[in-house]
């Protein structure tokens, strides 16, 4: 009976030891601040919330192409913990290469993801184990068509020279002109400060309000603006509101990007607006509403769910199969990556390899989404 007992015992303490094994292990999320991107920045709240202490989340600085050694700093505090086991940047915004190079000069058992990286795809692949972006240059085709059905007749496209130094940025712009071109809509071509400059991001933000007002003065309403930048997408919904112009999307889609606080909307339902999965479907009921309000029915377009969101979330699911010994970190399960985001969609999402001058990066992966018309 003692040998049996104790064998019970040891047992169990086995199945107990190898269980916290495979629970062990953290994810350390880097995201912008909330003046830059607050879904990236709620979605890393949230997984924080879901899985408390397995979640390490820390922000870039805000004006990261000032403060690169600080981001340096940021990824090699979380090279330095052991326990960091997966390392998910969303942004990858210009200075993560050199950040990361910091954390691989030291680590090899960490899994690494940039989302919607801003510096060479190539070179971007070569650190990561998986990246994960918007289809940007298919949007150059899918943004404008939109524009199009929803009645526009030119096309305003804002940016600035860093935006446009990115490649899957720059190529995109090209291809929207092209597009516009084809659809007999006029490309606006218009540069704006560039919010981590001088005059930072208040002054970004007021040159849209000023400038939109004077593009439908010039070309009309039935003009479509497209920004690609985050912090300015709430003055150009203001600002396309005001004037009766056309907004298609947002440069980050997603429906809590910009629409709650541009539309003024208000709940009596609790924390109903906050940026989790759990509102989506009610928030884009809101904004329709408040869109019909306004006059702006069929002004206004998305896409269904929170783009940021979703791969902050399916990644950081990834991560933690890989922990648990699900998934190997050195091959990457594209089917299973499919069906984290999916489930968190509430729709099929579907991943393609992207393809640099002439070649594919395998763990380079773009995705698209249909539109919805508020």
């Amino acid at each position: 009976m003692k040998r049996a007992a104790l064998f019970l015992l040891i047992t169990v303490l086995v199945v107990s030891f190898t269980g916290v094994c495979l629970a062990a292990g953290k994810v350390a999320i880097v995201t912008n601040t909330v003046s830059q991107n607050e879904e990236e920045f709620r979605a890393g709240e949230e997984m924080k919330a879901k899985y408390g202490d397995r979640i390490v989340h820390v922000t870039w600085p805000d004006n990261f192409m000032t403060e690169q050694e600080q981001m340096v700093s940021i990824v090699t505090r979380m090279a330095a913990d052991p326990d960091v086991k997966a390392l998910i940047m969303n942004q990858a915004v210009p200075g993560t290469n050199a950040a990361v190079d910091k954390l691989l000069e030291i680590r090899d058992d960490v899994f690494i993801v940039y989302v919607n990286p801003q510096e060479n795809p190539p070179d971007v692949a070569a650190r990561a184990h998986v990246v994960l972006q918007i289809d940007q240059p298919e949007t150059g085709n899918t943004i404008p068509t939109q524009a199009h059905k929803m009645g526009a007749k030119t096309f305003v496209h804002y940016s600035f020279p860093r935006h446009m130094s990115q490649p899957l940025l720059s190529n995109r712009r090209s291809i929207m002109k092209q597009k516009c071109e084809e659809l007999g809509l006029e490309f606006v071509d218009a540069t704006a400060p560039d919010p981590t400059g001088d005059l930072g991001i208040p002054g970004a933000q007021q040159f849209i309000l000023e400038d939109v007002p004077k593009m439908v003065a010039k070309y009309g309403t039935d003009t479509a603006f497209f920004a690609t930048n985050c912090s300015m997408q709430i003055p150009l919904i203001k600002a396309v509101l005001d004037t009766r112009a056309i907004y298609p999307i947002p440069c980050c889609p997603s429906p809590f990007h910009g629409f709650p606080i541009a539309l003024g909307l208000e709940s009596s339902r609790e924390d109903a607006l906050a940026r989790t999965s759990e509102n989506v479907k009610y928030v884009i009921e809101e904004t329709k509403k408040a869109a019909a309000v306004k006059g702006a029915t069929g002004r206004l377009s998305n896409w269904p769910v929170p783009i940021g969101m979703m791969i902050t979330a399916g990644t950081t699911e990834y991560a933690l199969k890989i922990m648990n010994g699900e998934i190997s970190l050195d091959k990457l399960d594209k089917v299973i990556l499919e069906e984290l985001l999916s489930d968190y969609a509430g729709v099929n999402i579907s991943l393609a390899p992207l393809v640099n001058s002439g070649k594919e990066i395998p763990n380079f992966l773009l995705t698209l989404m249909d539109f919805i018309t508020y």
